[in-house]
């Protein structure tokens, strides 16, 4: 009996020491809500941050220039005489951006190998380069260091095109793999020296067809899905660049469907890839990746290279571009291509400029931070996170208001105490969890008691990361405005509760 009782005692003694630390533990837990700040949760699917970062820089320009600038093509065969890339002065990357940043561009796009293959640095790859160039100051020319170098000074966000179709190369699509292990794979490092801050490597979908390739002479076609070993290219970039997107054959933005500077009113930046053609304006509102859409469009009447007859747009040809993309949900890449000197034409610089003062002239004073703003209803705050009206005229991307679950209709109006002229009113949602708005309306008021609806006749449906809404329904026509006292948007349709962040109007 004793030594049971002596156990006993001698595994409680033991055991007490673990029993008050349990106990102390216990004590000290807390409950943990599983959603302490009532986030909505995400529709998907939704953008990887270098695709935010991406769609954030809206506006940006494309720069064609190369071999086809000195035989007159748009597509070289890739049986140019090197001697013929011969620039009458030192091409001048810098000037371009400073022209392009004049016009409101956040960055640029430099093509430095086109399909003819011929490249604009001195590359290890192939002999159909820059240093077998005709003069001293095509042997000296090395565009991607001192478009990089340019950008970085001028704090602009910059890239590189680099066609996979190559019509010079003997290799291409000859039924092995050395193409793309020891060409196209090592151009694409090689451009990583020059800046591993790239914001888009640019992959045209141009793949395959008839060329010189090292003198055959012949068609070949290749299958764009595998060839070029995309999942091993993309790893590879992510690992030095991670904010670079892959536009085109990359996979991680989608080309909007034409070259005419237009997205669709309706505009989803869901997709799914190898969709049937003809819905690349619109995207697919069940698509099943973040594949945003890029229009790429000419400032010139002529081609993507420089010509002699290539005249320039106007301003408000160029403006209505801007409001037919980037203000529908979409980013705009504008070309402007060098001539013979390695420069952008007076011509062009004077129309950037007039664009950019234009952009800033309409879009460049915003009244809604100084108008009282009012919704229907707001989402319950969370412990350290509001959802209040008065995120949408903050200025701050990363707050937002908006609606409890299950409520997919809203209103939010501003009013002003004084009569204000207007002629715009952008959106702007919270696509990091989603694009969710489907339909909604917006209307004014001169006395904030009447209400008029306006771009009736414009497809009011999707946001998206910006919708930009001429009130007259004219993306050409800038109009006199409207005097109003007040303006009232409502979300008629959304796929889970809508998440806005800003308004603006101007």
């Amino acid at each position: 009996m004793r030594k049971t009782t002596q156990f006993l005692l001698t595994v409680g003694l033991a055991a007490s020491p673990l029993l008050l630390q349990a106990q102390s533990e216990f004590s000290l837990q807390q409950q943990t809500l599983a959603n302490p700040d009532n986030e909505p949760a995400p529709v998907h699917p939704v953008p990887h941050e270098r695709q935010m970062q991406w769609q954030e820089t809206e506006f940006y320009a494309f720069f064609h220039y190369g071999m086809n600038t000195y035989t007159g093509k748009e597509w070289g065969y890739g049986d140019e005489n090197r001697a013929t890339f011969a620039p009458t002065a030192a091409p001048n990357p810098r000037q371009w951006l400073e022209a392009v940043k004049a016009a409101g561009m956040k960055g640029g796009i430099a093509v430095v190998k086109h399909h003819d293959g011929f490249c604009l640095w001195p590359t290890e790859t192939t002999d159909h380069n820059v240093t077998n160039s005709g003069n001293e100051f095509g042997r000296n020319t090395n565009i991607p260091r001192d478009f990089a170098a340019a950008a970085k000074e001028l704090g602009m966000k910059y890239g590189f095109y680099i066609s996979p179709w190559d019509r010079n190369s003997a290799y291409y699509g000859d039924g092995t793999n050395r193409y793309v292990k020891d060409v196209f794979l090592r151009q694409c490092t090689e451009l990583v020296q020059y800046g591993d801050d790239q914001f888009e490597m640019w992959f045209d979908g141009a793949n395959g067809g008839d060329g010189y390739y090292g003198g055959a002479n012949t068609t070949r076609s290749i299958d764009n899905s595998t060839y070029y070993d995309i999942p091993n290219l993309r790893d590879s970039v992510h690992k030095v660049m991670p904010n670079c997107v892959m536009w085109g054959v990359g996979g991680e933005a989608r080309w909007i469907g034409n070259e005419a500077g237009w997205a669709g009113e309706t505009n989803w930046s869901p997709r799914n890839r190898g969709a049937e053609k003809g819905r690349a304006e619109n995207g697919e509102e069940d698509g099943w990746y973040w594949l945003p859409g890029e229009s790429d469009a000419k400032a010139t009447g002529g081609g993507w290279f420089w010509h002699s007859d290539g005249d320039c747009k106007t301003a408000d040809q160029l403006f209505k571009f801007y409001l037919e993309t980037v203000g529908r949900n979409a980013t705009l890449i504008l070309n402007f291509p060098p001539n013979k000197a390695g420069i952008l034409p007076d011509t062009y610089v004077a129309k950037l400029k007039e664009l950019g003062q234009m952009l800033q002239t309409r879009l460049g004073t915003d009244l809604a931070p100084n108008a009282k703003v009012e919704v229907s209803t707001t989402r319950a705050a969370g412990a350290n996170r509001t959802y209040e009206a008065a995120h949408l005229t903050d200025n701050n991307k990363d707050t937002y208001w908006a609606t409890d679950d299950g409520v997919n209709t809203a209103t939010i109006t501003l009013t002003w105490d004084e009569t204000q002229t207007i002629h715009y009113v952008s959106l702007m949602e919270y696509i990091r969890k989603g694009q969710r708005v489907k339909g909604f309306t917006v209307e004014t008021s001169a006395d904030g008691t009447n209400w008029t609806q306006r771009a009736s006749d414009t497809e009011l449906t999707t946001i998206g990361y910006k919708r930009i809404v001429p009130l007259n329904g004219s993306t050409s026509s800038y109009g006199n405005g409207y005097k109003v006292k007040a303006v009232r948007i409502t979300i008629t349709d959304s796929k889970a509760c809508p998440l806005i962040h800003t308004v603006s109007v101007y």
